[in-house]
């Protein structure tokens, strides 16, 4: 399990060794597991960053203790992003992919993420292919994390010996015009480019 020392860091250095690391999320008597193949920093000076409009109860978790997990909605879905070294400073999980030690794991995060009206399946790339299908595929919730450690019982990150060969460094997605669109704070392991969000233009 990654120890707050891991999170004490710059987010920049964090959001890049966070790529191989794997999410393990209890559900009932199984752990869904997702591997973690991107992911964006932001930091409290950077006008994209939620920390930049303030400090507010909704945004708390960003000024706590770096590890702790801040939680929000993005277009209804849930949010995962996590404090490092200094107020405000925190990293986006962004994507991932299965990563499957359980077959019946993949089956329940097909249930928990099914294509919106359609009754075939995601492919199993695409179950985290983005951070509110990542949350969904591994029943990650704002009311029940936000501001909240991890828990080896319930949920947590694990290095598992993965470290990707090369990574991409591209601009983060979403950021409106204005906002510092340009920094160049999104990585993505190279090896699982068809998984992330979206295929950075470099």
């Amino acid at each position: 399990m990654l120890n707050t020392n891991f999170f004490n860091r710059d987010a920049l250095l964090v959001a890049k060794e966070l790529l191989g690391k794997v999410i393990y999320k209890r559900y009932d008597t199984i752990w869904l597991t997702a591997m973690i193949i991107e992911t964006e920093a932001y930091y409290l000076t950077d006008k994209g960053s939620h920390a930049s409009l303030g400090r507010t109860a909704k945004r708390q978790a960003l000024f706590m203790p770096a590890g702790t997990i801040y939680m929000y909605y993005a277009r209804g879905g849930d949010s995962l992003n996590i404090s490092c070294q200094g107020d405000g400073n925190a990293v986006l999980i962004k994507a991932g992919i299965p990563y499957i030690e359980d077959p019946a794991a993949l089956d329940i995060m097909h249930q928990l993420n099914p294509v919106k009206n359609s009754l075939r399946k995601r492919a199993d790339h695409k179950l985290c292919a983005g951070q509110t299908l990542l949350c969904k595929a591994l029943n990650i919730k704002v009311p029940e994390w936000n501001q909240q450690l991890f828990d080896r019982d319930n949920l947590y990150i694990k290095d598992v010996g993965y470290v990707p060969e090369r990574i991409v460094q591209t601009a983060r997605l979403g950021i409106p015009a204005g906002r510092d669109e340009h920094l160049p704070y999104r990585f993505i392991d190279a090896n699982y480019i068809h998984a992330a969000t979206k295929k950075p233009n470099n």
